[in-house]
């Protein structure tokens, strides 16, 4: 089953993606997204060079917890937008150093980053040790850096092996 599906968790993503973009379902967009959750990851699957390892018992209360910090992070943004004068604002780079060492957390933690609003990543460095954040309002940017990495780093190493 492997061999025909050697990545189960994207095709079954890759088929829903499809779906929510076809914005129907019908049996036409529920074939044509099973086709391409099988046949996509087949011929990708040779540009993978490993699977990673992900713990879904700790990868779904990561989860929840992004969602709810993308829904309590867009009521910040809108009170500072709303409520806030232009010199009120403390926006900051931040680098962040990294202890996550696969290409796909970082990738993830990025990703996590940049979807909270008030903040996007802006770049990882070459030896992949450093990310660099920009923080719409961060009057103390070591306590944002700290809060970074207590609350999503710490808990993407536990997501992924």
């Amino acid at each position: 089953m492997r061999r025909l599906i050697p990545h189960p968790g994207l095709s079954v993503l890759l088929a829903v993606v499809w779906l929510l973009l076809a914005n129907t379902l019908s049996f036409g967009a529920l074939l044509i997204g099973i086709i391409i959750g099988i046949f996509l990851p087949i011929f990708t699957a040779p540009f993978w060079p490993r699977r990673p390892q992900v713990r879904f018992r700790h990868a779904i209360p990561y989860v929840a917890l992004l969602l709810w910090d993308i829904i309590v992070a867009n009521f910040q943004v809108a009170a500072i937008i709303l409520f806030r004068k232009d010199d009120d604002l403390h926006a900051a780079w931040l680098p962040i150093p990294l202890e996550l060492d696969t290409p796909e957390a970082i990738t993830v933690l990025a990703g996590t980053i940049s979807l909270t609003p008030g903040t996007v990543s802006v770049d990882v460095s070459a030896c992949g040790k450093w990310l660099l954040v920009h923080a719409l309002d961060a009057p103390d940017p070591a306590a944002e850096i700290a809060r970074i990495k207590a609350r999503y780093e710490a808990r993407l190493k536990k997501v992924f092996i």
